[in-house]
């Protein structure tokens, strides 16, 4: 059988049971700061704002991914325009909007 006895003073007990309320204390500010609807709603807002910016970074790096391919199809490694790719790009441009603006005008008329 286990010895209970307390060697401890009184006045070491109520040290100690002092100590062990300031703890408690302490512990259930904690819990009211962290069940505080105000916290609830400052942690859920940093989440999606966290959220948002890992999101809208991948995304910045993607667009910017797929901007260098594009141009790297149009330019060349000294920042010259590859005309043997721009122009006949340039002319469908031109003849898809021409076929847009004939369109366009002949519904009107």
């Amino acid at each position: 059988m286990a010895d209970t006895s307390d060697t401890r003073t009184p006045a070491q007990i109520e040290a100690d049971i002092k100590r062990r309320r300031e703890v408690l204390a302490e512990t259930l500010d904690e819990i009211g700061v962290r069940v505080h609807p105000q916290t609830i709603v400052a942690d859920a807002k940093a989440k999606v704002v966290a959220n948002i910016d890992h999101t809208v970074g991948r995304a910045y790096v993607q667009v910017n991914r797929v901007v260098s391919e594009v141009r790297a199809q149009f330019v060349d490694e000294e920042g010259a325009p590859r005309l043997e790719r721009v122009v006949p790009v340039a002319l469908a441009v031109v003849g898809v909007v021409g076929l847009l603006a004939l369109g366009s005008r002949r519904r009107k008329g």
